[in-house]
């Protein structure tokens, strides 16, 4: 173990768009800490020049996280303080930067929040939605199977969802959303804090139809709204096959049935005497 005192990790949100939104206390951390752990160095090195910082960039982004996140810990615990900032936006949220927050976390350094901007938030804010308890799902997968499967997942998530989407995939995510979900409320927000932001309050169907006539543009923020109807009940013998499944790798019988009836507002007393029938 190192006998410096360690250092600490800075997580500095950085503007969405508008470089306005850069607050006084993450620009003073950035004139402060000893480096910089950038997504993109590129992109770094522009908000460094336009608010004169000088500090030297550790690239760290998704494929590289593992090597450089233990370099950049051996760093900090040797003493010297680090801010990672992403191209926009908070660091950690839908981003590999969670795993630097954790790895620090793990060995003892602190980590400080500089917060700032965050899409999620500022698109909930001007949708219009219910948003006193939402879910964030961030991007959902590529391959049209586990796409499908995560959107079968939430489906009856009856909280107002918020979703990022890229312009070349929106078209194809809002017909499998409206095929799998039915109609629902949808706030399109895209280029927020930007020069053509906009917030478009449609619904499925209506989306659906506008960009086939409108090639979308901008990165977006999805907000929809949560399920208005009551997921069907889970029949006995599905419930009775989830409590084998988890004895069957290991699990005790009590506690697989506490588990499952939980997951499901099942009767646990019930499910417990028909879980003895099935498995005695």
């Amino acid at each position: 173990m190192s006998e410096h005192k360690p250092g600490k990790l800075y997580v500095v949100a950085t503007p969405i768009g508008n470089l306005g939104d850069f607050s006084p206390r993450a620009i003073e951390t950035l004139e402060t800490v000893d480096f910089i752990a950038a997504e993109d160095t590129r992109v770094g090195a522009k908000l460094l020049n336009k608010f004169e910082i000088k500090k030297p960039q550790v690239s760290y982004f998704e494929h590289n996280r593992k090597t450089k996140g233990d370099y950049i810990l051996s760093r900090i615990l040797e003493g010297e303080s680090c801010a990672i900032i992403t191209d926009a936006g908070t660091p950690a949220i839908s981003d590999p930067g969670v795993d630097l927050v954790d790895l620090c976390a793990q060995n003892s350094v602190e980590v400080v929040a500089v917060p700032g901007c965050s899409a999620v938030v500022a698109a909930l804010s001007i949708s219009g939605m219910a948003c006193g308890r939402f879910t964030f799902e961030g991007f959902l997968p590529v391959p049209k199977k586990e796409r499908r499967a995560h959107l079968e997942e939430v489906k009856h998530e009856k909280r107002t969802m918020v979703f990022y989407e890229a312009p070349h995939k929106l078209e194809r995510t809002l017909a499998d959303m409206l095929e799998c979900w039915g109609d629902r409320p949808i706030a399109l927000c895209r280029e927020i804090t930007k020069l053509h932001e906009e917030c478009f309050r449609t619904t499925l169907s209506g989306a659906v139809e506008h960009y086939r006539e409108h090639p979308p543009r901008g990165e977006f923020v999805l907000v929809i709204g949560g399920c208005t109807e009551e997921a069907p009940p889970v029949e006995s013998a599905d419930l009775l096959a989830q409590v084998e499944a988890l004895v069957t790798g290991g699990m005790p019988l009590m506690a697989a049935v506490k588990q499952v009836a939980k997951e499901h507002g099942a009767s646990k007393n019930k499910l417990y005497q028909e879980a003895l029938e099935k498995l005695k």
